[in-house]
Formats: structure tokens, C-alpha cells, sequence
């Protein structure tokens, strides 16, 4: 029988060697970048405004809110640090229902999904570049020379069969670390698309918050339109009543109908706005246009402002951020590429090993003298065509500044995204407070116009003009209300904060 022992052990010996020897790594090693931040955001000043529309959730007043209407508590929604995820905060179960549905069924996640599960594959691959590669195969042949072959044998004598079985491995030695660099690079490249998953996910969730609260917002202007349009409507009634009974003219009776007229044309730009939004929220989750439109259709109102928005620190922003954490990691993986490329400067040893038999006849096989066998060591230098390695080395080196450059800009971003965020949250917070007066006031003066145009007081231009500057009043406070939360939402997303791990730790980037 076949005695195979005496080669293992050689094999045996050969490893225990490589693995002595494979101690040197060429390339740079990775280190983290550092840059200088500010320990504070310049901005970091968003007031805990106390508006009566906090409790109101940013609803418009109508003529029954007036009379008391003159202030009120800051909105209790709980702040960030309450809710693992932000928006749950806004404590609106339809806005919760979507994101959780997008997380779930949205198409772009869906992508970024497969390419994570792209990337470790390769990875998984990669490491099997550690081992030695193993393969076998087998032959059976039953072959016939031709007469003029093989001159002067008979039919029989010209057949002949041949048998034969081996094994054969092959093995790089790593031992410049060419392969553990490579390892390195796509360990990173794994990382990094994760790091991409998690941020289209901010970006997914960012986006239904925004498209939601845009939808509320539309919704609430939709209705003031129609309740100004009712109001002008009942003073057209009056306009046309006194004209009825002698007392008017009409000019007046034209003025009240052109304006009525004026605000009823608001109402279908309104409701195209609405229908896109709807359609914009269903795609999102994943859904055809027209799935959601009879769940969005019943109006709701904005959702509650969050009391205040703790925005921590810029290093704790960095620390959150995911595409930060992916530009780091292709840096980290444009740096472990430099290895490999370095590595083509020195041989590179390659152990082939075959062991097997072959026989012309198959029950002769795997006897002792029917064994075949090899073992040999590859060499492999580039060193004659050291200028294109040089190149190739040049040129990762050149990619790796590239990473450094791209992470740093990707940090600036960050913490400008992060500033504006600050700046246009606190500012509309401010301006929302005072179009809230506003629209408290000119409604009071609505109300008050019309008690004296019936008392014979004031004439219809004071009336009408009253009315238009309600009309404005309540749309750029239902407007500026949304801006507001929607502000809120584009800070959370800035910050990166409280979002839930959707990504699976995989063992294959796990780190040691």
C-alpha cells in the first residue's frame, strides 16, 4: 500500500518553517489619523422656546383659539437622550410605522445590504489566501493505437488502459506579508461598506421624517386655506346681503369674490404638493405610490418639538458619524495596499506538493510501487521589472493620500453639516415664536374687522385686508412650523445619533 507518511512530514516540516520565517510585513502600518476639533460646537445654542403652539403641536389658530391665546408651556416631547432612536421622540405612531417599514423593505437599503454581503464574501475569500490550496482528480483512459502507430501489433496489443489518482497542494509562504496585507485591505473595504449601510440608513430615515413632517405641514396649510376660504366666504355672503338689501355696492360684492376666488386657487397646488409627498413616503417604504395615500390622507398634526437637542461634542460627532467611519476605513485599506504592492520587491516562494498513483490497471492502484509523488518550491521575483513595481507602489501611495485628503474632508463636512444644523434649528425656533404671535394677532384682527364692517364701523377694504393678512399670517406660521421640525429631524441626522444596529456583526470583520 501507498506510504504517505514520510511526506506529510515533510510538508509538516516545510509549514513549521514558513510559519518561523513569516514574520516580517512590509508597507506601513495603519494609524489613525488625527485632526484638530473644537471642543464645542460654535453653535450649540438652540433655545427651549415656550410657545402656546408647543402645545398645540404647531396647528394654526382659528377664531375659537384667539380669545386666550396668549402664551403657554414648552412642548414635553422627551428629548433625544429619552429614545434609542430619534424618532420616537416625535411620539407620532404613523412617522414611527414608516421609518420601521423603510428599514425593512426599502430598495436602496436593500442594495447596500447586497454589497455588504458582496464585501464579505471577498473577504472570506481573501482568508483562505492563508492556507494552502488542496485539490484532487482522478483519471480513467481506455485507449487504441492505430495499426500505422503502432506497425506489427495485433488489435489487442495496441489497447491500453491507464489509472491514476493524486492529490496536489499549493502554498504561497507568506512570508513578506503580501497576503496579510491583502487580508488587511479588504477587512477594511468590509468595514467601510458597513459603515456605508449605516449611513444611507440615516440618510433613508432622514429622508421619511423629513417627507413626513413636509406632508403634516402641507396638510395643516391645506387647511388653512380652506378655513380662510370659508371665512371669506361668509363675508361675501354679508358683502352680497347688504348689496341685496340696498346697502352696498357692486364693487364690494366683486372685491370679496375676487379674493375668495384668490384663496380658493391656493387649494389645488396644495393638494398636487400633498399627493407627491404621499407618493414620495410610499416609494420609501418600499411600496407602489399609491399604497399609503388612504393611511396619509386623515389629518394629523406636526409632530411635538423636542424641549431641547443635546448636541454633545464635535468628537463624539466623529465618533458617531458613518461616513466618517467608512472614510477611515478606506484609508485604513489604501494603506494596507501599499503593503502589497511593496511586497513585489521581494521573491515570493510558492510550495507545490502532488502525491498519488497511477497504474495501467485499476486494482493496481495504491500499490508501493504505483505511488507518484512531487514536492517543489516556486520562486517568483519581479526584481528584473522593478520599475513597474515602483509604479504600481507610486501609485498606491498616491491613492492613500488621496484617503487621507477624502477623510479629512469627509470630517469638515461633518462638523459643517453639524453647524448649520445648530444655527438653522435655533433660528427657526426664534422666527416660529414670533409667527405664531402673528398668526394669534391678525386673526384677532380678522374677527375684530368683521364685528365692525357689520356694526357699519369700518368698510369692507378693512375687512378684506384683514382677512388676506390672516390668510398670510397662518400660512407662514403652518410653514414655519414645519421648517422647524424639519430642522429637527436634519439636526438628529446630522448627529448621527441613536440609530439602531440593523448591520449583523459578522464573524468575518469582527476584530481579534
Amino acid at each position: 500500500m501507498l506510504d504517505i507518511r514520510p511526506h506529510a512530514m515533510t510538508l509538516l516540516k516545510v509549514s513549521l518553517l514558513t510559519v518561523a520565517l513569516a514574520a516580517c510585513t512590509v508597507g506601513p502600518d495603519y494609524v489613525r489619523p488625527t485632526m484638530a476639533t473644537p471642543e464645542k460646537f460654535a453653535r450649540d445654542e438652540v433655545p427651549a422656546v415656550a410657545t402656546s403652539s408647543d402645545a398645540t403641536n404647531g396647528v394654526a389658530p382659528t377664531d375659537a383659539d384667539v380669545a386666550g391665546a396668549t402664551g403657554g408651556d414648552a412642548s414635553t416631547a422627551p428629548s433625544p437622550e429619552a429614545s434609542a432612536e430619534f424618532w420616537r421622540s416625535f411620539n407620532d405612531p404613523m412617522l414611527t410605522r414608516l421609518v420601521d417599514e423603510s428599514l425593512l423593505a426599502n430598495h436602496d437599503l436593500r442594495i447596500a445590504l447586497a454589497h455588504y454581503d458582496r464585501a464579505n464574501a471577498l473577504l472570506r475569500g481573501a482568508k483562505f489566501d492563508r492556507y494552502p490550496t488542496v485539490t484532487a482528480s482522478a483519471i480513467a483512459s481506455d485507449s487504441r493505437a492505430s495499426a500505422d502507430q503502432a506497425p506489427g501489433l495485433d488489435r489487442d496489443a495496441r489497447d491500453a488502459e491507464s489509472y491514476g489518482v493524486q492529490a496536489n497542494l499549493s502554498w504561497e509562504l507568506d512570508l513578506f506579508g503580501r497576503v496579510r496585507r491583502g487580508i488587511e485591505a479588504q477587512s477594511a473595504e468590509t468595514w467601510a461598506t458597513a459603515s456605508d449601510l449605516d449611513a444611507l440608513q440615516v440618510a433613508i430615515v432622514g429622508e421619511v421624517a423629513r417627507s413626513y413632517v413636509e406632508l403634516r405641514g402641507l396638510q395643516e396649510r391645506l387647511r388653512v386655506a380652506h378655513g380662510n376660504a370659508d371665512n371669506q366666504n361668509e363675508t361675501l355672503r354679508l358683502v352680497q346681503a347688504r348689496f341685496d338689501a340696498g346697502r352696498g355696492t357692486e364693487f364690494d360684492t366683486s372685491r370679496a369674490r375676487a379674493q375668495l376666488e384668490t384663496t380658493l386657487s391656493r387649494v389645488p397646488a396644495l393638494e398636487a404638493q400633498v399627493a407627491v409627498t404621499m407618493h414620495r413616503l410610499a416609494v420609501l417604504v418600499g411600496q407602489t405610490p399609491d399604497a399609503l395615500i388612504a393611511d396619509l390622507t386623515p389629518q394629523q398634526p406636526l409632530p411635538a418639538l423636542p424641549a431641547r437637542l443635546d448636541a454633545g461634542t464635535p468628537g463624539d460627532l466623529l465618533r458617531r458619524r458613518p461616513d466618517v467611519a467608512a472614510a477611515e476605513q478606506r484609508l485604513h485599506a489604501a494603506t494596507a495596499r501599499i503593503g502589497v504592492a511593496t511586497a513585489d520587491l521581494f521573491p515570493r516562494f510558492t510550495l507545490g506538493g502532488l502525491i498519488g498513483s497511477q497504474a495501467v490497471d485499476s486494482s493496481a492502484l495504491f500499490e508501493r510501487d504505483s505511488e507518484t509523488r512531487l514536492v517543489a518550491l516556486g520562486i517568483d521575483w519581479s526584481f528584473l521589472d522593478v520599475g513597474r513595481v515602483r509604479a504600481r507602489i507610486a501609485a498606491t501611495d498616491a491613492d492613500a493620500t488621496g484617503e487621507l485628503a477624502r477623510y479629512q474632508q469627509t470630517v469638515l463636512l461633518a462638523l459643517e453639516e453639524t453647524e448649520n444644523a445648530l444655527v438653522r434649528y435655533a433660528r427657526a425656533r426664534v422666527e416660529d415664536q414670533h409667527l405664531e404671535q402673528a398668526a394669534i394677532d391678525s386673526s384677532r384682527a380678522a374677527q375684530l374687522a368683521r364685528i365692525r364692517y357689520e356694526a357699519g364701523a369700518a368698510d369692507l377694504l378693512e375687512v378684506l385686508d384683514a382677512e388676506r393678512n390672516q390668510l398670510q399670517a397662518q400660512e407662514a406660521f403652518a410653514d414655519g412650523r414645519t421648517r422647524s421640525v424639519t430642522g429637527a429631524v436634519a439636526l438628529y441626522k446630522a448627529l448621527a445619533g441613536g440609530w439602531p444596529t440593523r448591520v449583523p456583526v459578522r464573524e468575518e470583520v469582527a476584530r481579534g
